[in-house]
């Protein structure tokens, strides 16, 4: 496949059925099986942002991430697949004191490395200002034809993408998706009908992600569930990791423990705990992320605990 037309092109993933707990049938969107690398919602994102960075003449992708994040290695990916430069700014300076220590220790950071991706390390206070922080600023000036793609990749042309989650055939009750910058879940809010229900399950700790998703969607059918974030973003428990592992075992399908196991271990304590009505059908969106679970585990064995095992 021409790798333009694979930015260009809408994907269809399958639905598959998970279960049934107490007259409530849960699907699942394989929004994961889209590409290793660049699955679920960071092709969702990238599409609409890559498609227009193609019509310009040699031009060069920044964005931003963390020390694990799925954006940067799915930047990374992307922009190799289609010859374009890319930088990628990532959140805390120390990781560039020893470079050659970070990416031997770091799968994330030396998978976009060795894409071809230029790696600069900044400030926690730096990384907050995001595009007007004084390395950015200084980019825009030397850099001919940059192309800043936001944290996360959630911006307009994002939300754009991630409407295209969902089609005409997914009439479910309830549309179930984890959150983290909320373009996701805004876009897929943005797609529902007026008698759909949408949950986002936050990684993060906070009501702040209500605001963030305001800002894209005026729709009303939607709630924020901020009980499951085990601590908040890339934290994990013996817990989680044990349900992801049973998860893996039962149906046969990798989670992710940043995103996706959250979302699901606290939708099922939703459906046992009689949260939904019987006969209600549960359509939950798998947004990829399984890049991760590599630096999850060296960190969790580090750490002396139970491992992520999908053999």
């Amino acid at each position: 496949m021409d790798h333009r037309s694979f930015f260009e092109q809408n994907y269809n993933s399958k639905n598959e059925f998970i279960t049934r707990i107490n007259d409530i049938d849960i699907y699942i969107k394989r929004e994961d099986l889209i590409h290793p690398i660049i699955s679920g919602n960071k092709f969702r994102k990238l599409k609409y942002n890559l498609t227009e960075a193609m019509a310009m003449e040699d031009p060069t992708i920044v964005t931003f991430g963390g020390a694990f994040s799925n954006h940067i290695a799915a930047t990374a990916e992307a922009c190799h697949m289609l010859g374009m430069k890319s930088i990628g700014i990532v959140r805390g300076d120390e990781l560039g004191i020893d470079f050659e220590n970070t990416l031997t220790h770091n799968s994330t950071l030396r998978f976009a490395y060795q894409k071809g991706m230029k790696l600069a390390f900044v400030t926690r206070e730096d990384y907050r200002l995001k595009e007007n922080m004084p390395f950015v600023e200084n980019l825009k000036k030397s850099t001919q034809n940059l192309f800043c793609i936001s944290e996360g990749g959630t911006n307009s042309k994002a939300i754009l993408g991630c409407k295209e989650i969902l089609t005409s055939a997914d009439d479910f009750d309830v549309l179930c998706c984890s959150v983290g910058t909320g373009g996701t879940f805004a876009g897929l809010v943005e797609a529902s009908t007026p008698k759909q229900q949408c949950i986002g399950f936050s990684a993060l700790k906070g009501e702040f992600l209500k605001q963030e998703i305001k800002k894209w969607t005026q729709k009303k059918n939607w709630s924020l569930q901020t009980n499951y974030h085990f601590g908040g973003y890339a934290k994990v428990d013996s817990e989680l990791i044990h349900f992801m592992n049973q998860f893996w075992k039962k149906y046969h399908i990798p989670l992710d423990p940043v995103y996706t196991a959250k979302m699901f271990f606290g939708l099922f304590g939703m459906m046992e705990s009689g949260l939904f009505s019987k006969n209600t059908r549960i359509l939950a969106i798998h947004t990829g992320g399984l890049q991760g679970i590599e630096g999850m585990n060296k960190y969790l064995k580090k750490k002396g605990c139970q491992t992520i095992n999908y053999h």
